[in-house]
């Protein structure tokens, strides 16, 4: 009859991957100080353990305990840094929603004599604001808006998106021409912009009967009349940052007519196929909706459908409507 051993048995195998998984889980979903709490559970478990199913050696207990109070400071550690990250993350989207709302707002009132709405996606995750941008102005010389596009995405066209909006809000009320606020805006984001940054924009000034414009480099804006055209500006010009020599150019526009401003993330949205939205047709059914939030809202809806999933790119829509004589300006600069 053979002699039955009597060496150290360890503890159950389910027992020991608790035990090693318990301070894993609790430092991905806890705070430090509870993970500590777990850790200590654990290790006295396991030592617990050892001397309940062997007998180990002096040796043996401090080695396996050194070991367990490695893997729990490691653990606390990692659960402290998490909940750092976290607090950090959640102050940084805090302020960030606080900056988008001074940056930008959904604008729908009638300033001057026109009535001005916007519509606007961002395709940034956990944002409102990115690389697309608008704001209006009412000033001496009229009632004058931006919208532009911020080459690039992420925090740095946030960046330059802010630049460019207090430097309009800057300018507007100073400079008497189109042209000149172009030039004052360039100059003031030459800091900003990098070798290969740059905004495009289009500026727009009403004045009775009429809306003066501006475009750098910006898909060109639409007139929603008699007929639907797109305003091509006579003489093409750079974006901001690229050494633009503004030119501008006056439509006319009565009450009733529409002016829609827009980026190209309207204008370049393209089907599975790969055929391009068919902006002129869609935008003259679009335009035909009596109030300008119903209008917007089938113009974006028109291009979703199109593009089959909602834009890759930012996308902003901006919808101008004279409702009555626009007040006198100051300035009539052609």
């Amino acid at each position: 009859m053979g002699v039955m051993d009597t060496g150290v048995v360890g503890p159950p195998a389910t027992l020991t991957v608790l035990l090693f998984v318990a301070p894993l889980l609790a430092c991905a979903r806890l705070g430090a100080r509870h993970t500590a709490l777990v850790c200590g559970g654990a290790a006295a478990l396991a030592l617990g353990a050892d001397v309940a199913f062997g007998r180990p050696s002096l040796l043996d207990l401090v080695a396996r305990g050194g070991a367990l109070l490695l893997g729990g400071g490691i653990t606390v550690y990692a659960a402290h840094r998490r909940t750092e990250l976290e607090s950090a993350l959640t102050r940084a989207r805090e302020v960030n929603r606080i900056t988008q709302g001074v940056i930008q707002q959904p604008i729908s009132r009638s300033l001057c004599g026109t009535h001005v709405r916007t519509r606007h996606h961002c395709a940034a995750r956990e944002s409102t604001v990115g690389g697309d941008l608008y704001d209006v102005a009412v000033t001496p010389y009229g009632l004058r808006v931006l919208v532009g596009d911020v080459r690039g995405h992420g925090l740095e066209a946030l960046r330059l998106t802010a630049a460019t909006i207090t430097g309009f809000r800057e300018l507007a009320y100073t400079q008497p021409s189109l042209p000149e606020l172009v030039t004052g805006l360039d100059t003031r984001l030459a800091a900003e912009l990098g070798p290969e940054d740059f905004v495009t924009v289009v500026l727009a000034e009403f004045a009775p009967g009429e809306v003066r414009l501006v475009n750098c480099g910006h898909p060109a804006p639409l007139r929603a009349g008699h007929r639907v055209e797109l305003l091509e500006p006579f003489t093409p010009t750079t974006p901001l940052g690229l050494g633009p020599e503004p030119r501008q150019c006056r439509v006319r526009l009565q009450p009733g007519d529409r002016l829609l401003i827009y980026t190209d993330g309207l204008s370049e949205v393209r089907a599975p196929d790969g055929s391009t939205f068919p902006l002129l047709a869609e935008a003259s059914r679009a335009l035909r909706e009596p109030l300008p939030e119903d209008a917007l809202n089938h113009l974006y809806d028109r291009a979703i459908a199109h593009g089959g999933t909602p834009p890759y790119d930012d996308l902003t829509l901006m919808l101008c409507q004279p409702t009555e004589a626009t007040m006198p300006t100051r300035a009539a600069v052609t």
